[in-house]
Parts: structure tokens; sequence; C-alpha cells
């Protein structure tokens, strides 16, 4: 097997394909990203505006704008790394350039685009994808081994009185 194809099946292994088209530049998006304090995992929500995105493969990344007290802030994300839970887009906006890093310039009411309309005039709606389903958490037993799930026994059915 030739380093390429072993390379691919690699990339191809690491990207999450629900994750590619969940949104688009202007839209106003939330990244739930995991936080690792100690032993705790924790979900952290990051609301922006996604000014630019960049590379392809598994080394895609976006970059989230938005103000904190009259403060610009930026994140790059890495778009298949696994500290993302999931992205969520809350509004679609409606934008002529691949980048719009002409919002950094700008403060306040000025930061806003447009939505996005239909035919209709009605706004669009942006994709839902949903979250990842939560983890069962394992039981352990005294030794700290997982313990095997046991089949569920039935209460005794209490007979009908006549």
């Amino acid at each position: 097997m030739a380093t390429k194809d072993l390379m691919a099946i690699v990339q191809e292994s690491g990207i999450k394909k629900e994750r590619k088209e969940a949104f688009n530049i202007g839209d106003t998006v939330d990244v739930h990203v995991k936080i690792i304090e100690g032993e705790k995992e924790r979900i952290q929500i990051f609301t922006g505006i996604v000014i630019a995105r960049k590379g392809s493969g598994l080394n895609e990344s976006f970059t989230v704008r938005r103000l904190v007290g009259n403060e610009g802030v930026e994140r790059v994300f890495p778009l298949h790394s696994p500290s993302i839970d999931h992205i969520e887009a809350k509004k679609t906006g409606r934008t002529r350039r691949a980048k719009l890093y002409y919002l950094r310039d700008r403060v306040g009411k000025a930061t806003r685009l447009a939505e996005q309309l239909d035919e209709k005039g009605v706004a669009v709606k942006p994709r839902a994808i949903p979250p990842p389903a939560p983890k069962k958490k394992e039981e352990k037993d005294e030794k700290g081994e997982a313990k095997k799930a046991e089949p569920k026994k039935e209460a005794p059915k209490a007979e009908a009185k006549k």
C-alpha cells in the first residue's frame, strides 16, 4: 500500500461529514466546545458570526467573531476537532464574499448582516443538525472493572380478584 493511500484513509476516518455543510460564511453559530478541567468535563458555548473558512479535508478550520463589551473576540476552530461537541447554526446571513474581515472595523449595530431570505421573503432557516447522543456512563464494581448488564427481572404479576 502506498503512503498516499494510508494518508487518505487516515484523513477520511477523522472527517465528520455532518459538520462539513452545517453552516456557511456569515451565519451566526453556536460552537459547543468541550472543556476539561481536572477530571471534570463541561461544554462551553461560543456564539458569533462565521467570518472565514480555510483549508480542506482534515485541516479545515473556521473563524468565529463576536463582540464582548465593545471588544471584538475571534476564535479559530478546527472543523473536525474532537474538542467540538457540535455546531449549531442560529441564523443565516446574506453575504457576497468568502471572507468577512471588513467586520473587524465595525462596532455595534454595524456588525449585523442582512438575514438571508427565500423567494417569498421569509427568512431561510439554518440547516438543523442534531447534537450527538449523550454517552452512557459505565457502572464499575469494587475492583474498578465495568459491570456487565444484567437482564431486568420482571415483577410478579398480581392476580386479579374476582
